[in-house]
């Protein structure tokens, strides 16, 4: 994660049709996010924004995939927020 001049930078390694939706802890510097949607037509993508946004309290605008749309490695930007906030919202959500 990295602060970016309107917000964060967050990698993430997203994982489409899984069982359940979850974020599960990071592996190899990739924050791990699973969605029950299927990668067709942007549903997984669609559906990680909206997991993301609703487990870290914020509003759809805010987060933004802005690379690999078509991988399932992907790079956000969550706006308008600081870095420190961010990374403690999802330590509190990955801790059991």
């Amino acid at each position: 994660m990295k602060q970016a001049k309107n917000g964060c930078i967050l990698e993430i390694q997203l994982t489409p049709n899984a069982s359940r939706e979850e974020i599960s802890g990071f592996h190899e510097g990739l924050l791990k996010v699973k969605v029950t949607a299927h990668p067709h037509e942007g549903a997984a993508n669609a559906a990680c924004v909206k997991l993301l946004t609703k487990a870290f309290a914020l509003k759809k605008s805010q987060v933004e995939i802005i690379a690999g749309l078509k991988s399932r490695k992907k790079t956000l930007l969550f706006k308008d927020i600081a870095e420190k906030t961010l990374k403690e919202r999802i330590i509190k959500k990955i801790s059991p």
